[in-house]
């Protein structure tokens, strides 16, 4: 286990790019299974979970060559079926919870899929209702070994129909869409995710000879083809790191620059920190954000103080409400925010009022966070990473707090930002990792 050492109060200044985006990254990479031919993908981020499905599909027999920092080659062409049942596989399935993205990919090509139950972040329930509700509509016939907590998706020939999914999961949706490609006949998705991850996707499978309409839309029309040939695919920048970034600068930054932003596929984001005063500057491909001595929290039109909540896309995605409370301690004004998705995910409030914040969890999902315009500092304090978002954004809060933090479990960030600790000490951090 690994911990950091933040020296907190150090003002950040200079440029900083964002890495390939690792939701985007896992879906790919899981996608190169649906042909036998070379997929190369480039800008891969160097964090643990894509290590991790790495080393799981080279365990399979995939072919992975690694040609530069990112940049890798996949060859799904002698798939060792075998290995789907054994131990080795279904541990790796139960500590990950991108593997579950294997499922569609595999049933498509082999027929036949298994997985345990899957890993991940510890944020409350994250169901799989929608990824079998798609399989099954498709033909597919589902069982699970509750002893071993196994499930097995298997069908002797998948075909096309029309479904309304009950959520727009974005790795069900996903999933789904993997497995219609080589469906016989046509699919169509209505309540389809359509982040920018499921977009790329899309986008990647329609150059391996997928026919896929309605990208970028909730309405997805899949006519299936026979197979699939290799393409090359570039992933975008990670617009949660890049809305990391932006939240760290407001907090601790004297002039930052974030590189390749790619303000385009950012949605929402920008306007949501604007909301809470946090100034943004929009420079070609990259957005720079000013030093602020105060930034205040806008209110609504009516006088009532403003409500942040997560939306699917082009609403504000879930994964940045972490950094979004750390922002508005340090903001002038009041902010409720409202985590919709995960009930557990608002638990490391705790750790922000040991720190010195005031924040009020009015219940699992909603918590008010009262700025006080950087007049009573946080303070360092000793603390636990409980997930990836989370683990970021008491990051930040370390950054901007008076004396030493440290935040044991960091392997947590480490699962989702890559090098963290050596990126920011680039910027003007104090930050050390302890073994």
């Amino acid at each position: 286990m690994a911990s950091l050492h933040i020296e907190g109060g150090h003002p950040l200044q200079g440029e900083i790019t964002p890495q390939g985006a690792k939701n985007e990254a896992l879906e790919i990479i899981a996608a190169t299974l649906l042909t036998k031919d070379k997929v190369r993908v480039k800008n891969i981020p160097e964090i643990l979970d894509i290590k991790n499905l790495i080393k799981l599909l080279e365990y399979i027999g995939v072919k992975v060559t690694k040609l530069d920092k990112g940049d890798y080659v996949f060859q799904a062409d002698d798939i060792q079926e075998e290995k789907f049942d054994t131990e080795e596989y279904l541990k790796a399935c139960s500590r990950l919870r991108g593997t579950v993205l294997l499922l569609g990919p595999i049933l498509s090509r082999f027929g036949r899929a298994v997985m345990s139950k899957p890993g991940g972040d510890k944020i409350g329930r994250r169901r799989l209702d929608t990824h079998f509700f798609g399989f099954r509509k498709l033909g597919a016939q589902l069982s699970y070994d509750e002893e071993n907590a196994v499930f097995c998706v298997r069908a002797d020939k998948l075909v096309g129909t029309s479904m309304l999914l009950d959520e727009a999961s974005i790795t069900g949706t996903a999933n789904i869409i993997m497995a219609a490609v080589m469906a016989e006949g046509t699919t169509q998705i209505y309540n389809a995710a359509c982040e920018p991850y499921i977009q790329q996707l899309c986008k990647l499978l329609n150059n391996m000879g997928a026919k896929i309409s309605g990208i970028s839309s909730n309405l997805l029309t899949i006519e299936g083809v026979s197979s699939l040939h290799g393409a090359e695919h570039t992933v975008l920048s990670d617009m949660i790191e890049v809305g990391s970034f932006i939240g760290m600068a407001a907090l601790a930054g004297k002039g930052i620059t974030i590189k390749n932003a790619q303000y385009e596929n950012l949605g929402i984001i920008p306007y949501s920190f604007e909301r809470l005063g946090v100034k943004i500057e929009k420079r070609g491909n990259d957005i720079f954000i000013p030093e602020q001595k105060c930034y205040e929290i806008e209110t609504f039109i009516d006088g009532g103080f403003l409500h942040i909540a997560d939306a699917p896309w082009p609403g504000l995605t879930p994964d940045l409400l972490s950094v979004f409370i750390v922002v508005a301690t340090q903001a002038k004004g009041s902010v409720l925010i409202h985590q919709k998705m995960f009930e557990s995910r608002l638990f490391f409030v705790d750790n922000l009022i040991d720190m010195g914040a005031q924040i009020l969890l009015c219940d699992p999902h909603r918590a008010v966070v009262i700025g006080h315009n950087r007049m009573f500092p946080l303070h360092g304090r000793r603390m636990s990473s409980p997930d990836i978002r989370a683990g970021i954004a008491l990051l930040l809060a370390a950054l901007t707090a008076e004396g030493v933090s440290i935040i044991d479990n960091v392997e947590q960030i480490d699962r989702g930002y890559e090098s963290i600790e050596t990126r920011l000490n680039a910027l003007g951090a104090r930050i050390t990792r302890i073994q």
